[in-house]
């Protein structure tokens, strides 16, 4: 069974001749169904463009993306769109929530929209889990932004989407509620045979990771199996060093 997330030789350069960037490299990865990968690495090292190509809302320069076995490749916009509907869930930075709908509404949004029916205890759960439980009938401008960004994990949560794909997920949140979520995305991997690629900047959160791969330089240098904080802090460091040094 093929890996429902399959980069191989993805590149990405932005712009042409002299002035021309590559965020990715010629990037090759698998992240296998049931695991929680962290991708770290400093800033501009091409994070972000691997998470957007992988997702299918960034188009590579070369190489093939596979999503649940499927090519990106020759998708129309409309055929990838379906294929996220289908499969995917997203937690970014921008929250992207409907303001004229309460919570409870939004995190069932893709659910209805994809003429599914929601699992009622799954969503109550997850709405627990993330601390919301209070707060169900209120709309998106009644909430603070960390409770906002609550709303955007539990609606990537309540599907039970095969891969999730999260940017900076706990960067809006109190520390409590951030190991929370880390541990609601690990388990969820682990329970349900989801696939979870998290974009993220901190140790601490990529501890939660099954895996965390570092990208310096548009290229993946080195993976870190079974992560502690202390390992990854460690493994940064060194990656800095060498980023200095090059």
């Amino acid at each position: 069974m093929s890996a429902p997330v399959q980069l191989t030789d993805v590149q990405k350069v932005y712009g042409s001749g002299p002035s021309a960037v590559t965020a990715l490299g010629g990037v090759s990865h698998s992240f296998q169904q049931g695991t929680f990968t962290a991708v770290m690495g400093p800033s501009g090292s091409g994070k972000s463009t691997l998470l957007h190509c992988a997702a299918g809302l960034d188009e590579p320069t070369s190489g093939q993306v596979h999503l649940v076995g499927k090519p990106l490749q020759g998708l129309n916009e409309t055929q990838l769109t379906e294929l996220r509907r289908d499969h995917v869930a997203f937690v970014f930075q921008a929250f992207n929530l409907m303001p004229a709908l309460t919570v409870q509404q939004n995190i069932v949004l893709p659910l209805t929209l994809a003429g599914r029916t929601p699992d009622q205890a799954w969503v109550a759960e997850v709405i627990q889990r993330v601390g919301l439980a209070e707060r169900t009938k209120h709309r998106p401008s009644e909430l603070s932004g960390g409770q906002q960004q609550r709303v955007a994990i539990a609606r990537a949560l309540a599907g039970s989407a095969a891969i999730t794909f999260a940017d900076e997920p706990t960067g809006a949140l109190d520390t409590q509620t951030a190991l929370e979520v880390l541990a609601l995305l690990r388990d969820q991997s682990r329970a349900s045979g989801q696939t979870t690629v998290m974009v993220t900047h901190d140790p601490v959160a990529a501890s939660y990771a099954d895996n965390v791969v570092f990208l310096v330089d548009s290229q993946i240098v080195s993976e870190s199996p079974a992560p502690t904080a202390e390992s990854v802090a460690a493994e940064l460091a060194k990656l800095s060093r060498l980023k200095v040094t090059t």
